[in-house]
């Protein structure tokens, strides 16, 4: 067997490394998440428990007063929870009775599929990261702004759950693009998120993390001086979203396990 052959035939794990210290908070990532799969904006979005935002930006603060305060933004992806040892038992596409949501073997990601999805919401209820949204309303776009509309990706229907991708789409583009020129593998520039390539800080990172000529391998490996971490790490959910900061003070407020290991010493 060739390299070339080994290669393909290699299950992949993609993922993300957000460093924190870079993130602003501008919501970049929110905006193209948006334009690049077909998330409508409602009239009145004033009650958030009814909007949609695949890729939300949290902001929190350290807890102290002027001058010593200081604030950190945490953008959140679908974590695609599982992965290497995981078996593909995300919370998710374990409680789902219709399989709208599966683990795909080849890339690492969990799928959504409107179109078998009957508004349960069990995996809802199932994912600790609070990253699945139920269409309550069906589409609809402004006069002309249908034009805008992403060929390659499916428009949601009301009723059904949705979330990030990681732009699964590009990824089939990417293939195709590969097959034609008959080459074995896609690059790493050719699958790249819509958050990656729009977020003006370069806070964002992706690629396979199991791919040692990927920068997100080396970024989501503990450095020297940096805290390298995943969200409800205790849970067991293996999340392919890492994230990285210099700051400890980032590191425990993102996770409360740091602050109980130290109570209980």
């Amino acid at each position: 067997m060739t390299e070339a052959e080994k290669e393909t035939g290699r299950e992949k794990r993609y993922g993300m490394v957000i460093d924190l210290d870079k993130c602003t908070g501008c919501g970049a990532c929110m905006v193209a998440c948006m334009a690049e799969n077909n998330v409508t904006a409602r009239p009145d979005e004033t009650d958030k428990r009814l909007s949609i935002t695949w890729m939300r930006v949290y902001a929190f603060t350290n807890g102290k007063d002027f001058p010593d305060a200081r604030i950190c933004y945490l953008p959140r992806p679908c974590m695609h929870c599982a992965g290497k040892g995981g078996h593909g038992h995300s919370p998710c596409v374990s409680v789902c009775p219709a399989v709208a949501t599966d683990y795909n073997f080849e890339t690492g990601i969990v799928s959504q599929i409107p179109t078998r999805c009957f508004g349960c919401r069990y995996c809802m209820a199932a994912c600790p990261y609070h990253a699945r949204y139920f269409n309550w309303f069906d589409p609809v776009w402004p006069k002309g702004l249908e034009m805008a509309i992403n060929p390659d990706v499916s428009l949601r229907m009301r009723g059904v759950v949705e979330k990030c991708s990681f732009c699964f789409h590009r990824y089939q583009r990417a293939k195709d693009k590969a097959f034609y020129e008959k080459r074995a593998e896609i690059e790493e520039a050719e699958y790249q998120t819509a958050c990656t390539q729009a977020c003006p800080a370069g806070a964002i990172a992706f690629g396979d993390l199991d791919n040692e000529k990927h920068a997100v391998y080396g970024l989501s490996r503990k450095q020297p001086g940096r805290h390298v971490f995943r969200l409800l790490e205790r849970l067991g959910t293996n999340p392919k979203v890492y994230y990285a900061t210099s700051h400890d003070w980032v590191r425990n407020a993102a996770d409360r396990t740091v602050n109980d290991e130290k109570a209980a010493r």
